[in-house]
């Protein structure tokens, strides 16, 4: 977490009125104590009124406010769903992300659309998703970004098995499926996979690079071409 999310996550939990100990808020944050009390100190330093000690814990006064957000009902709307959606199917990171940002939007909403947050009757359960898939999914994600290539026992739809050493190059949601775009080796083109047909997957520590023909934008390229040709 970057130390300017931290010092406002910071100001959000202590915006709830209650006292906070340094130890709840270092749990929190995953931090240790004395960086939160390095924060509350450089905090109180630039104005915030923050209220308490070490040992005792801390609080916000009362009178102290962010300035508001504004938001039309239809933006709103289209904001806590997308929170709701990323809660019910996202990885375990996403999950808490999105708690979180649904936390700091309702803190600085003014009270007329704070009271729109709960009438807002659209929801996506996510009962369906595994902590085990939930994981597999920020592991994956993490693969594509950092570019490292994922091995793999995978179980095609007709129950033939493999093993698989791919580059990862990005994931995409499909009517309640999660599945992996990547760079076959061993069929040396491009291929999907779903993440709960995958067994034992462990990222590599190899960093793999992007050549021609094998990015995402090759892939896409390719899908775009193959949709054209079938509507011709």
């Amino acid at each position: 977490m970057r130390r300017a999310d931290r010092l406002f996550r910071i100001v959000q939990l202590l915006r709830q009125g209650r006292v906070v100990t340094a130890g709840r808020l270092a749990e929190k944050l995953q931090v240790c104590q004395r960086t939160v009390y390095r924060d509350v100190r450089d905090l109180q330093l630039s104005g915030t009124p923050i209220e308490g000690e070490p040992g005792i814990g801390y609080t916000l006064r009362r009178d102290f406010d962010l300035p508001p957000l504004m938001f039309t009902s239809r933006e709103l709307t289209a904001l806590v769903l997308g929170a709701r959606l990323v809660q019910a199917w996202g990885g375990a990171e996403s999950v808490v992300a999105a708690k979180d940002a649904l936390q700091r939007i309702e803190a600085v909403l003014p009270p007329e659309l704070r009271d729109r947050l709960d009438a807002i009757q659209m929801y996506a359960p996510g009962f369906q998703m595994s902590a085990e898939l939930r994981r597999r999914l920020d592991q994956l994600h993490a693969a594509c970004v950092e570019r490292h290539p994922v091995t793999m026992r995978y179980t095609r739809e007709d129950g033939a098995a493999s093993e698989r050493t791919v580059h990862p190059l990005g994931l995409y949601f499909w009517s309640g499926v999660w599945t992996l775009v990547a760079w076959c080796g061993l069929r040396n083109d491009f291929r999907t996979f779903r993440l709960d047909r995958m067994q034992a997957v462990t990222t590599e520590a190899e960093i793999f690079e992007h050549r021609r023909g094998q990015r995402l934008a090759d892939y896409l390229k390719r899908v775009k071409a193959e949709l054209a040709q079938r509507h011709d």
